[in-house]
């Protein structure tokens, strides 16, 4: 490029795109956790004692509400009896029905199993930033029940006990983990839930023969957690309505019936509070993570000392009932629905702690046993914990900011944090406790919109900047498209002192304010871009202007004005129907079918030329629309599975024994021919690739079949699936010996290479698409070759490149409007590669099912891995056919990269504004998927215009345009000179 080298301009593209996705975090989801306040605790005289000496903690790992209170038939029927729908959990429905109360837990997103801890323990809801730091350790300190306890002791799994004693006080929370192999798929998830409830009943044994244990455990304010995992590994596994998650139920009902039965028998005083509830629930498909009621609906049932009894309406629905819960059997118990952080509020109150410091949580008053001026003044004190929050923030934000904003409704003469709580003080010493407690929950609902107030307090500044830097990026990248690939002669930037002056005074500015504001270094960052851009587009200003003229200078007449006026309109209607696509896939399936008609646009004498190849390609699209009407969330289907792989076997075969056929372009003309010796080479090698193709359906079908009859997963499958995958990947190496450089070979070789991965990463219907989007690729670069070389031999003075008859060789063309087609033909393929087989916007849309069958053992970093490894293989396709068709079309090989990297921000600037932070859960965390994928859709053409470059080095493409071959240089540049349109040579930038 003219200014900046090309690997120049893909590193900004990716740095900042990398950067400004960041900007959400900075933006919608601020931490909420800060520092430096009292802590409160409801105050007791000296005498007096916590409602609770102790709390024990149970956790069922993915537990849907609904499965825990539903009946069903025994999973494991025996006997005509076993037929008859009962309680999974007869012992949780018995405390309901005669101890407990109980309700459902409604969690945010993402619903993991790091957050959702976090916000039963902690009581604060953490940002969705803690997702790039991974859910086992802690981003930040944070405190929480346990380390405001005298002492805890956990059982459990490794990714989740180890973050609540991180920053804790030393030695006040013990862990007893099991080893993360036993975290295994392939297997029953109900193993670790038996070794949970086995350590517990061995701790007690021990505490009675172990005089300091003993001692310690009999202490006030001691919790035990039991977090139970076996329902979330089974439920991945098996799906929440298979038998082995119902069992699963079963066993942590029995276990929970047994430690509780323990534990009132150790200790004898019915001081104990128990509380069951879920981190998260899970949807039908055996995934969690995004916002569906399945998986944000988790059972909450609390009972022991300090806890009411169940409010019961006898004959009558009771409140708090929906149709959600109308098949329970409790329709004449009271329902008292919370939200995840105020469990943990509840947990504090009950053995007597401070409430956490950075707890967002209400007491729920309806579960406390107490008189009304009891919950009045431990509401009271609830208050006081959010209100110094509240305090800590406004005093943060005031000393930072030049000109500071108050919160109004907590500021104003007589609304104040201090008089407000001095109101309602009188109001409880005058008995007046109901008219307190609704003053209480007002205050507090005020304080947690002061929280929110300061936390968006810099949103219309930082949307604002972000917006510009998206803008300015888009008019920098078409910029440098216009600059180095339209105009036909060098312009040099026009750079003045007053207009440097201007842009540098503007960044000077921004910065001192920063600096001022100890504003985070993200925010110098964030104005960087926008000044840089549009001083460079500023400069650039003649290139633009040149550029302009030569783009429409065949526009003339109002015929041609309205021709392209509706084709910009049908343009950015195809763009804004890819963003609801993102919502909708079958909008996908509507544009396929609308491109399978792209070839009747160019008439009747196109298509007789081309009709075969129209064909294929319209019959390429029907099946590509098939997908996205196809669910999301598959169940595995081994059959479908195998007749992908079989197909893709099918093709190598074919191509073996069609090889010169192919080569010659789907022509019987004669051309030059290779040595038999390549060829044999190459035949051997593609036999090769065949043979894994073969070997990783047998292995895969063996794989999924010893694990769904719960055989687990063979060591030799394992040891044969990996050698697979390996080696797979490892053949393009070999084709070093193979002199074939003819494109469709390269193509062929880079489908098999991928094809074994393919298979062994399915669960479903994943293969067909990989053959059938193959294929699609394949007639895309040959029709638009085709359309292009039509409508240049009719018009054959509209600026295309012609063949420079000095040196004989293929030169490269400057950009036409014409080429937007193929962008945008580019842009629909990418997002079809996201949505085809599922719905990437969704993070519950990934199952560990297929990963299972390389690593069973639960290790969310490799199988995430695995995850984006197949994800990535359609982008390799496409990077590979787009840089065929590069060649063919005699355009150099970035500029369509680098004009759709232009033109997607479209996208990610509309998912910018529409990102929610309030509302449905699933809204919420649809609008940052969204987000995100649409910026990281630059990143990956990024990205693929360097794949692009090494796939097509060496490759010998026909350039239909120009009528002559070309080859690639080892780094993918063009080895021929450039010409601009008026047919001269031009240096190369």
């Amino acid at each position: 490029m003219k200014t900046f080298s090309r690997f120049g301009f893909l590193a900004t593209a990716m740095v900042f795109h990398l950067v400004y996705i960041m900007s959400i975090f900075d933006i919608y989801f601020v931490s909420p956790i800060v520092s430096g306040m009292r802590l409160f605790s409801v105050p007791r005289e000296a005498e007096q004692r916590a409602p609770a000496d102790r709390l024990v903690l149970f956790v069922g790992d993915g537990l849907r509400a609904d499965k825990a209170f539903q009946s069903f038939p025994e999973p494991y029927p025996k006997t005509d009896a076993d037929l008859e729908p009962r309680p999974l959990a007869p012992f949780i429905r018995n405390q309901v029905l005669e101890k407990a109360t109980f309700g459902v837990s409604h969690t945010r997103v993402p619903t993991e199993s790091r957050p959702g801890h976090v916000a039963l323990i902690a009581g604060l809801y953490e940002d969705v930033s803690a997702v790039a730091t991974g859910w086992k350790m802690n981003p930040v300190n944070f405190d929480s029940v346990f380390n405001r306890s005298r002492h805890t002791w956990s059982w459990g799994s490794p990714d989740i006990l180890p973050m609540f004693e991180h920053g804790a006080v030393p030695g006040r929370v013990d862990t007893y983990m099991y080893g993360a192999e036993m975290e295994d798929f392939s297997h029953d998830g109900f193993d670790l839930d038996y070794w949970v409830f086995d350590h517990v009943k061995d701790f007690f044994k021990e505490a009675e023969t172990n005089p300091e244990l003993n001692k310690a455990v009999r202490e006030d304010k001691v919790v035990f957690f039991l977090h139970l995992l076996g329902i979330d590994t089974t439920g991945h596994t098996f799906r929440p309505y298979s038998p082995e998650y119902l069992y699963n139920i079963k066993v942590v009902d029995q276990g929970i019936k047994e430690v509780t039965e323990l534990i009132d028998k150790f200790y004898g005083d019915d001081r104990t509070a128990y509380v069951f509830t879920a981190d998260h629930g899970m949807s039908d498909w055996g995934s969690h993570g995004d916002g569906h009621p399945d998986n944000t609906r988790t059972p909450l049932v609390v009972w022991g000392s300090g806890v009411n009894g169940p409010e019961l309406h006898p004959g009558t629905l009771a409140p708090g009932h929906t149709e959600f819960s109308a098949d329970w059997g409790f329709d004449h118990v009271r329902r008292h629905d919370v939200a995840q952080a105020d469990i943990a509020a509840l947990m504090a109150y009950l053995i007597g702690t401070e409430f956490p410091a950075n707890s967002v949580g209400q007491l729920p008053l309806s579960y406390l046993k107490a008189d009304n001026k009891a919950k009045a003044e431990a509401s009271l004190v609830n208050a006081q914990g959010i209100l110094e929050m509240y305090r800590v923030k406004e005093e943060k934000k005031a000393a930072s900011e030049m000109r500071f904003k108050p919160f109004e409704a907590l500021s104003a003469e007589g609304s104040t944090p201090a008089s407000r709580l001095a109101s309602i003080r009188a109001l409880i010493d005058a008995g007046k406790v109901e008219e307190a407690v609704e003053e209480t929950d007002a205050l507090m609902a005020l304080a947690l919109d002061g929280l929110r107030y300061y936390q968006t307090y810099d949103w219309l500044f930082l949307r604002t900047v972000v917006t510009l830097g998206y803008l300015g990026w888009m008019a920098y990248a078409l910029t440098a498209v216009v600059d180095t690939f339209v105009v036909k002669e060098h312009i040099s930037p026009s750079r003045k002192a007053g207009h440097l002056t201007f842009f540098s005074a503007l960044l000077v500015t921004f910065y001192a304010y920063f600096y001022v504001s100890a504003a985070p270094w993200t925010y110098y960052v964030y104005v960087f871009y926008p000044v840089m851009f549009w001083e460079e587009v500023f400069a650039k200003r003649e290139s633009l202007v040149q550029g302009g003229k030569v783009l429409f200078a065949h526009v003339q007449g109002i015929g041609a004005v309205m021709a392209l006026v509706a084709n910009i309109i049908f343009y950015v209607a195809v763009i804004e129907s890819l963003a609801l696509g993102y919502i909708h896939r079958e909008v996908f399936t509507g544009l396929f079918v609308l491109g399978s008609l792209w070839p009747v646009a160019y008439g009747l004498s196109f298509l007789r030329s081309n009709l075969f190849l129209s064909f294929g390609w319209a019959f390429s699209c029907l099946v590509m629309s098939v997908f996205t009407l196809l669910p999301a969330q598959k169940v595995e289907d081994v059959t479908l599975i195998v007749a992908g792989g079989v197909l893709m076997a099918l093709i190598g075969l074919l191509y073996l024994v069609f090889q010169d056929f192919v080569l010659k372009d789907f022509s019987s003309a004669n051309k030059r021919p290779q040595a038999n010796s390549d060829v044999a080479v190459g035949r051997v090698l593609v036999g090769a690739q065949v043979g894994l193709i073969i070997l990783s359906i047998i292995v895969t079908r063996s794989s999924a079949l010893s694990i769904q009859s719960k055989n687990g997963l063979p060591p030799g499958n394992q040891i044969v699936g990996w050698l697979v995958f390996i080696v797979s990947f490892l053949m393009p190496f070999a084709y070093r010996l193979d002199k074939t450089t003819h494109y469709m070979h390269r193509l062929i070789v880079i489908f098999l290479t991928c094809a074994p991965t393919f298979v062994i990463l399915a669960i479903s219907y994943e293969g067909l698409f990989y053959v059938a989007f193959s294929m699609l690729l394949l007639a895309w670069v040959r029709l638009e070759t085709n359309a292009q070389n039509f409508v240049a031999a009719r018009t054959p003075q509209n600026g295309r490149a012609k063949k420079d008859e000095k040196v004989g060789a293929a030169v490269l063309r400057a950009l036409t409007l014409s080429d937007a087609r193929v962008v945008l033909f580019f842009m629909i393929l990418l997002q079809s590669a996201f949505f085809s087989t599922g719905n990437v916007a969704s993070v519950s849309s990934f199952s560990l099912e297929s990963v299972a069958r390389l690593i069973p053992i639960f290790d969310p970093f490799s199988q995430g891995a695995l995850l984006i490894v197949k994800l990535m293989i359609p982008f390799a396709l496409i990077s590979a056919n787009l840089g065929v068709l590069n060649k063919r079309l005699g355009v150099a090989p970035s500029a369509l990269f680098i004009l759709t990297m232009g033109l997607c921000d479209i996208l990610t600037l509309y998912f910018f504004w529409v990102v929610k932070d309030e509302g449905s859960w699933l809204e919420i965390g649809s609008t940052i998927s969204h987000f995100v994928i649409a910026s990281l859709l630059c990143v990956f053409v990024a990205a693929l215009e360097g794949v692009s470059a090494l796939f097509i080095s060496g490759m010998e493409v026909e350039e239909a345009l120009a009528g002559v071959p070309s080859v690639t240089g080892e780094n993918g540049e063009d080895t021929k000179p450039r010409v601009s349109a008026n047919g001269k040579s031009v240096k190369r930038s």
